[in-house]
C-alpha cells in the first residue's frame, strides 16, 4: 500500500498572453499567464472536432523573472508543476474559486521575437 500521493502536472501548449509580473508586499517577485492545450479527433461522419483547453499557471522568485522577462504570448512551452485550488471572496462577498499551475520548471519549445 502506498502512503504517498503524488500532485504533478506536465503540460506542452501556447501562452494565451504576455506573462504578467508583479512583485508581492514582501517583495517577492511573481507572474501569471494562461497556456492553451488543444486536442483533435476525426468525427465519424466526417470533418474534425477539436477542443481548447485553458489552464492558469503562476510562477515564483527567478522562474517568474524569467517568465516575465522571456516568455512572449503565441510561444510553445512545457510547464511542470502542481495543481493548486485556491478561494477568495471579493469586495461585494461573492466567493471564487480557481485552480492555477504553481510552476516548478518553464522550458520553452521554440523563440519568439
Amino acid at each position: 500500500m502506498q502512503t504517498y500521493s503524488l500532485n504533478k502536472v506536465i503540460l506542452v501548449g501556447r501562452l494565451g498572453s504576455n506573462p504578467k509580473g508583479r512583485y508581492t508586499q514582501k517583495g517577492q517577485s511573481t507572474c501569471s499567464f494562461s497556456i492553451a492545450t488543444n486536442e483533435r479527433w476525426k468525427k465519424q461522419e466526417g470533418g474534425w472536432n477539436e477542443h481548447v483547453e485553458w489552464h492558469n499557471i503562476v510562477a515564483w522568485g527567478s522562474l517568474a523573472d524569467f517568465a516575465s522577462a522571456s516568455l512572449k504570448k503565441g510561444q510553445l512551452v512545457q510547464i511542470e508543476g502542481m495543481l493548486r485550488t485556491r478561494t477568495w471572496e471579493d469586495t461585494q462577498k461573492k466567493a471564487h474559486k480557481i485552480t492555477e499551475i504553481l510552476c516548478s520548471q518553464i522550458v520553452p519549445l521554440e523563440n519568439k521575437q
